[in-house]
């Protein structure tokens, strides 16, 4: 496959970096903007509590599994192309979910808004990761950071503006029907500023290896999204159990694959690299962490406290802003000069924030304030802006470009894995002590008071296990090798070679 190098750096590049990121933080936004309206959905549709729950189980399934053969996709077709093709299916199961006349209809829609965003996201780090030299990742991948924070936390905002203000009599449904004019506009733009590139040497797609993956991906994450509405049956466990041989048979494929000819799925070479190796690890746990924390965390505000939906997605304005913040300047600023100790400063002053929340939620009860929230909130997302916006230059930072796609996918597939694996684990540390109150004794207000409580211990662990496991990072992130046609390596700090 013959590739043209850019000798000079693109203008236009920046311009890309803005459609592309647009388009991701449209996906973060939708991964949680309709948990706030599913009362609205339940009485518009007459939806029962299984359709419910796999409106949002469908949507994180279908992405997850995907993944991987997403960014492996862009690496043989090209990435703008794939790019372009998942979000115009991204929008196109967005207007079917806001057209949606049945609640069967709505989850396979949102089955095939996970799909399509699994096409769409893995693109985003790799056109990222190929369109700027070294120097300049630290402050895109910043941005980047940023921009995880915010969508965090605009989901519930978004969407309890949206449902309340019930534009055009619609309810609902214009929390999916915005996405229409934004991946149109996204569209527009892509198609004429984002590069084109791929991988250097020609790959085949590897789909016995897509199969074997998709289908372990699924034995462990199904039971962990549905097992507890289930009552956590033993057909759960027994499919998590075997998904380990099930995933170690991957691997096995996967390396015969690479020997017979060198078109595997996943690039297990990948994981010689100490910093993306390392860095999977962190985020896994920085996942399960966070995953427990953003689901409670709603839970207390609406059911514990009682708040309207507008009023708990206002509280979460200071700490998307601290993120924001902290992510600028821990990849611009600290990292450059304290290196690995950025992110473990970021985890001890996010579990900081965890347990000055949990003892003023001990303190005040049902009666805290929002301002007395303000506090933790701002430290938890300082701590958080630390960790997400190096993290991600950090794993990617070493990775050869040629195979960008594939680590993309893997960074992507293990974020989504460990919030599932926190999902999970939130029906252990919050809803076993909500599960063993008694509702004729009194309201269930305080019960989720305690269940929130009892759950931030359970983040402020993994956030201490987050630091421990840093250590086994580089203590500063090398300069990225770029492989060379003749195998070597050379700096990555020129451009990269488009299509």
């Amino acid at each position: 496959m013959s590739t043209t190098p850019v000798t000079a750096p693109d203008r236009r590049r920046w311009l890309a970096l803005a459609v592309v990121m647009t388009a991701s933080l449209m996906d973060l936004v939708d991964v949680t903007i309709v948990n706030i309206a599913m009362p609205s959905i339940q009485q518009d549709l007459g939806a029962g509590f299984g359709a419910l729950q796999w409106i949002t189980a469908g949507y994180a399934l279908a992405f997850a599994v995907g993944l991987i053969t997403g960014g492996r996709l862009g690496d043989i077709h090209g990435r703008k192309r794939l790019f372009l093709l998942g979000i115009t299916g991204f929008t196109l199961a967005s207007a079917l979910c806001g057209l949606a006349w049945s609640p069967e209809v709505l989850v396979g829609a949102r089955v095939l808004q996970g799909a399509t965003a699994s096409l769409m996201v893995p693109q985003v780090l790799s056109i990222i990761h190929v369109s700027f030299s070294a120097e300049e990742r630290g402050k895109v991948f910043g941005l980047f950071g940023a921009m995880v924070g915010m969508g965090a936390v605009l989901g519930p905002l978004v969407g309890a503006l949206l449902t309340q203000w019930d534009l055009f009599g619609l309810g609902w449904r214009p929390i999916f029907l915005v996405n229409l004019p934004i991946g149109v506009a996204a569209l527009v733009l892509g198609a004429k500023y984002v590069g084109e590139s791929r991988a250097e040497r020609a790959l085949k797609l590897d789909l016995v290896g897509m199969v074997i993956g998709a289908v372990g991906l699924l034995m462990l994450l199904y039971p962990l999204t549905h097992g507890r509405e289930a009552g956590w049956p033993l057909w759960g466990f027994v499919s998590m159990g075997l998904s380990l041989p099930v995933l170690a048979l991957f691997v096995a494929y996967e390396k015969a694959k690479t020997r017979r000819d060198g078109s595997p799925l996943v690039e297990l070479t990948l994981f010689r690299v100490r910093s993306f190796a390392g860095g999977l690890g962190v985020q896994l746990c920085f996942g399960l962490a966070t995953g427990i924390f953003f689901l409670v965390w709603t839970l207390y505000l609406q059911l514990g406290l009682g708040w309207s939906v507008l009023k708990a997605g206002l509280v979460g304005i200071p700490f998307s802003l601290a993120v924001s913040a902290a992510a600028g300047t821990s990849v611009q600023v600290l990292v450059p000069r304290f290196g690995r100790k950025v992110l473990q400063a970021g985890a001890l002053v996010m579990a900081a924030g965890t347990l000055l929340y949990l003892a003023e939620a001990d303190r005040y009860g049902q009666s805290v304030a929002f301002w007395q929230m303000l506090p933790p909130l701002v430290l938890m997302g300082l701590g958080m802006g630390l960790i997400v916006a190096p993290l991600t230059d950090l794993v990617l930072s070493e990775v050869p470009r040629e195979h960008s796609g594939s680590a993309s996918g893997l960074v992507n597939t293990t974020q989504q894995l460990g919030f599932a694996l926190g999902l999970g684990l939130s029906s252990v540390a919050f809803f076993t002590v909500v599960d063993a109150a008694d509702p004729a004794a009194g309201p269930m207000g305080p019960v989720f008071v305690d269940a929130f409580q009892h759950a931030l211990w359970w983040v402020a662990g993994g956030l201490l296990l987050v630091f421990a496991l840093v250590f086994a990072l580089p203590r500063r992130t090398a300069r990225p090798a770029e492989a060379t046609p003749d195998g070597t390596s050379a700096p990555a700090d020129r451009e990269p070679a488009l299509v």
